[in-house]
């Protein structure tokens, strides 16, 4: 039972999911949320990353096989694909259920960023619209917290817009370690086309255009704390690309460059609560 557990923790893509979790509860906070309403908001987010992740091992299983990932749970038979297959059910249907305790329109919210997603994994991820999944799943999920506040204000357009643009930025620099790979099995999405160089200029420039969102959208001028993370989005995904071309060269795969999205996330969500209330 705890090699399963252990099993389905590490084939939910644990590291990015937490960080998502952890960048909704910031924001959920950020704009209002009591702590019951953070509770809610991290609770939905939590399980739609778990049916997301799971899913996505389950469809990659025969690839990732294919291509010897051994760091994946169900090609090393600690997880069985019956097991996947249910715990994406059971995590599939929660995240609607959950996001129904901040109101029907949160749900819809909720529920469009899981569906989404879910279209990436199967089929939209070897097409040239792979990135519209992610934008618009990232795009939906500040405007699930904001709906989920009593009363379902609108979402700032803004913040809406730069968390579709930070999720368009993770997409490229997400497949980044796995372009050789995803050759080998036929995946051809748009960061493929456009080869590795196109996709690193793709991620950086899309990052900043999110900071940058998050720094002008707002009325009033911009701070200095802005204006400092403007600079980090151009400084922390240049140091990630350079650490991950070491890790390639040492025969390690190449993730700082996804890390340093989750960094970049990070830190536009502590501009936006220092900032105060966006709604």
């Amino acid at each position: 039972m705890s090699t399963r557990v252990l099993g389905l923790v590490r084939a939910s893509h644990p590291e990015p999911a937490a960080a998502v979790v952890v960048v909704a509860a910031l924001l959920a906070a950020g704009v209002g949320h009591s702590a019951v309403g953070v509770a809610v908001v991290a609770s939905t987010v939590l399980a739609s990353q778990l049916a997301v992740g799971w899913s996505n091992d389950l469809i990659d299983a025969e690839r990732d096989a294919a291509v010897g990932r051994t760091d994946k749970p169900v090609t090393t038979g600690a997880v069985t694909r019956p097991t996947l297959v249910r715990a994406t059910a059971v995590a599939a249907v929660a995240t609607p259920l959950l996001a129904l305790a901040g109101g029907p329109a949160a749900a819809a919210c909720a529920t469009l960023g899981l569906v989404s997603a879910l279209l990436y994994n199967r089929p939209l991820k070897s097409t040239p619209v792979s990135v519209l999944p992610y934008a618009v799943s990232f795009g939906a999920l500040p405007a699930f917290v904001v709906l989920a506040l009593p009363g379902s204000p609108a979402p700032p357009a803004w913040l809406v817009a730069a968390a579709a643009l930070l999720g368009a930025g993770a997409h490229f620099a997400n497949v980044l370690p796995d372009l050789a790979d995803d050759a080998r099995t036929g995946v051809r999405g748009l960061p493929h086309r456009l080869g590795s160089g196109g996709s690193r200029l793709a991620a950086a420039g899309l990052l900043l255009a999110a900071t940058v969102a998050l720094v002008f959208g707002p009325p009033g001028p911009p701070s200095w704390t802005g204006l400092s993370a403007v600079a980090a989005a151009v400084a922390v995904p240049a140091l990630g690309w350079y650490a991950g071309r070491a890790a390639a060269r040492a025969g390690d795969r190449p993730v700082t460059a996804f890390r340093a999205v989750l960094v970049v996330a990070l830190i536009d969500v502590v501009l936006l609560v220092a900032n105060g209330r966006v709604v």
